[in-house]
C-alpha cells in the first residue's frame, strides 16, 4: 500500500512539473511575440506571410476560387463568440449532468477567464487591423492577440483535456486532441487567410489559449481524486 501511494504521488509530480514547464514556455512564447509586435519586429514578416495568401497584384482576392473562400468563413466561424459559447454552456451543462461537477467546474472557469485576458490583452496592447489588404469578415476590435485564435485553442484544447481525463483508452484520447488541435489550426489560419488579422496575432492568440488549457489541465491533476 505504501508503495502504491509512492508510485502515486511519483506521477502527480512528474505530470505535475511537466504541465508547469509547458505553462512557462506558453507563458514565454506568448511574452516574446508581444514584445517583438510592441517593437515592430514582425512587421516585414507579417507583411510577407500576409501578402502569400493573396493573388499577385491583388491584395484584395484571397488565393483559391470564390467557394473556398465561403468555407474559410464558415471555419473561422468556429472561433466566433456565439459558437464557442453554445459550445462552452453545452458542454458544461453535460458535464454537470454526468455529475462530473469538478471538470464543469474548471472547464467553465478557465474559459471565462481566457476570454477575459484575451479582451484585456487587446486593450492592452491596441494593435490595428491589417489595412494591407481588404478585410474578408467583419472586426470591430484589436488585433493582438487574435481572441479567434485564443478562444478557440482555450475551448477546444481544455474540453479535449477535461473530455479525455475521462476517456480511458488511449487511441480515443489521441482522436480527441487529434480533432482539437486541428480545429485550433484551421480557425487561426483562416483568420490570416481572411485578412483580419496578422500571423503574430494568430501566434499570439494561440500561445494564449494553450496557456490556459495547460493550467485547465493543471488543476484536473492536481484535483484528481484518484491521485489522493
Amino acid at each position: 500500500m505504501i508503495e502504491r501511494l509512492k508510485s502515486l504521488i511519483g506521477k502527480l509530480e512528474t505530470r505535475t512539473l511537466v504541465l508547469l514547464v509547458a505553462l512557462a514556455g506558453a507563458s514565454w512564447l506568448f511574452l516574446i511575440v508581444a514584445g517583438e509586435v510592441s517593437e515592430g519586429g514582425t512587421d516585414a514578416l507579417d507583411h510577407r506571410l500576409l501578402l502569400a495568401l493573396r493573388t499577385p497584384g491583388q491584395p484584395s482576392d484571397p488565393l483559391g476560387p470564390r467557394w473556398l473562400e465561403e468555407a474559410v468563413r464558415d471555419v473561422t466561424a468556429l472561433g466566433g463568440f456565439t459558437v464557442l459559447t453554445l459550445l462552452t454552456i453545452v458542454a458544461t451543462l453535460l458535464l454537470i449532468f454526468h455529475q462530473r461537477w469538478r471538470e464543469a467546474l474548471i472547464f467553465a472557469g478557465t474559459v471565462i477567464a481566457a476570454q477575459a485576458s484575451s479582451q484585456l490583452l487587446k486593450a492592452f496592447y491596441e494593435r490595428d487591423r491589417p489595412a494591407l489588404v481588404a478585410h474578408g469578415s467583419y472586426v470591430y476590435s484589436h488585433s493582438f492577440p487574435s481572441g479567434h485564435s485564443a478562444m478557440a485553442a482555450a475551448v477546444f484544447l481544455i474540453l479535449a483535456t477535461v473530455t479525455a481525463s475521462v476517456e480511458p483508452r488511449r487511441r480515443t484520447k489521441a482522436l480527441i486532441y487529434g480533432l482539437a488541435v486541428t480545429g485550433v489550426l484551421a480557425v487561426g489560419v483562416s483568420r490570416v487567410y481572411l485578412g483580419v488579422h496578422w500571423p503574430t496575432d494568430v501566434l499570439g492568440g494561440w500561445a494564449l489559449g494553450a496557456g490556459w488549457a495547460l493550467v485547465a489541465w493543471l488543476l484536473l491533476a492536481l484535483t484528481d481524486p484518484r491521485q489522493n
